[in-house]
């Protein structure tokens, strides 16, 4: 749950009138991800938010299943996806449930000629190359290498790239995504025993009102459907707002590592939580210091998830032919570990220098086409040594 913010004009009073210079009313909408019993906003239009002027046919978007069992390990090489023009088209699903996608997305142009919509899930976005502004109807967030952008459900939203070179590793999350309930006090404040904290989070700023008539169009996406809405008015027309629903960012260089005299398991670099799945952060600290400390990780069976592991950069001591973009899946059910040799040359190591993201679903995960398309054939086997 992020913190309470304001930006721009408000009413002393919420649901009362709150009038424009020229004595019309705004138009207020609650904005929530869940119904009128959770975190909420309350934003003021120039214009009602649901002025539909016309609609387009919708396409399926559907991922395509390739397979939806396995018991194997398995490696993907994220920076063979191939960078794509428009942004939305540049999104690549890899690994699905119903409660999460994993997607991976190299665009090269800005959003200019339309908005976008996920009105089915939470958007998680890190940003591994590139850098730019996300623009809201909240107000602005400025993005750069290393940022996690949270984006709310139902969210409109265009990207601004400063560049074409860009790599995005995105979750789509069907639950919202929040901070980890150990993290937080009965009463939502982040804890000190927290790797980050409120200062760390950054919420959206530079809030411009675009009251302007016209043709916007509005690409939506509803239950594996993209559709085509056109408003006749900017979506962007907010004189204020205030709450707790809103798109944040926050950097993986601001997670601060916990460490102690022997190897710490992976539940420390938990970063964000939603329903049946984790997001950790590996980030580069200190190692163990017990004086005979295995720094490697143990062997470890995952009984109840799968682990996907996003190499962003840095030397990854446990595993061989690391490149940036890698993303392994060790799925429920087998154990895994170092590959051979890694525990030994760990041994004396004072610390580690890698940054990764990781996701532990705890619901089987399915590869679509676009994931046998960049695999990495012959990884299950490189344990065999």
């Amino acid at each position: 749950m992020p913190h309470y913010q304001s930006l721009g004009s408000i009413p002393h009073k919420r649901h009362t009138q709150f009038r424009k210079p020229d004595g019309e009313l705004y138009s207020e909408q609650l904005f929530s991800t869940e119904g009128f019993s959770n975190d909420y906003s309350l934003l003021y239009h120039c214009h009602p938010p649901t002025q539909i002027i016309r609609a387009e046919h919708h396409e399926d978007v559907m991922p395509r299943i390739a397979e939806e069992k396995m018991l194997q390990h398995r490696s993907f090489d994220g920076f063979r996806v191939p960078p794509v023009k428009d942004y939305l088209e540049s999104r690549k699903p890899i690994l699905v449930n119903n409660d999460c996608h994993i997607v991976l997305a190299s665009p090269e142009e800005s959003m200019t000629e339309y908005f976008f919509k996920n009105t089915d899930a939470d958007e998680m976005i890190f940003i591994h190359e590139g850098s730019g502004i996300l623009h809201t109807m909240y107000g602005d967030l400025e993005f750069a290498y290393g940022d996690y952008l949270v984006i709310p459900r139902g969210t409109i939203y265009q990207i601004s790239f400063n560049s074409s070179a860009n790599r995005l590793f995105i979750v789509e999350s069907f639950s919202p995504i929040r901070y980890p309930k150990k993290y937080l006090s009965k009463y939502g404040q982040l804890l000190e025993h927290s790797p980050y904290c409120e200062r760390d989070i950054r919420g959206p700023k530079n809030l411009v009102t675009i009251d302007k008539a016209g043709d916007f169009r509005i690409r939506a996406k509803k239950k594996g459907r993209m559709y085509g809405l056109h408003y006749g008015h900017h979506p962007f027309d907010v004189v204020g707002w205030d709450g707790y629903c809103y798109p944040y960012a926050f950097s993986i260089h601001d997670f601060e590592p916990i460490t102690g005299r022997v190897h710490q398991p992976p539940p420390v670099h938990q970063t964000f939580e939603a329903n049946n799945f984790v997001v950790c952060s590996f980030v580069p600290r200190l190692y163990d210091y017990h004086p005979d400390a295995i720094p490697a990780p143990y062997n470890h069976s995952n009984i109840d998830s799968d682990e996907v592991l996003y190499y962003v950069d840095g030397d990854f001591m446990s595993r061989k032919n690391v490149t940036r973009g890698m993303i392994t899946l060790h799925p429920a059910g087998i154990p895994h570990g170092p590959h051979p040799g890694a525990v030994q040359k760990s041994i004396g190591k004072k610390e580690t220098g890698e940054l990764a993201v990781m996701v532990d679903t705890f619901h089987p995960l399915q590869l679509t086409v676009e994931a046998l398309e960049i695999e990495n054939q012959g990884y299950t086997m490189s344990w065999a040594e």
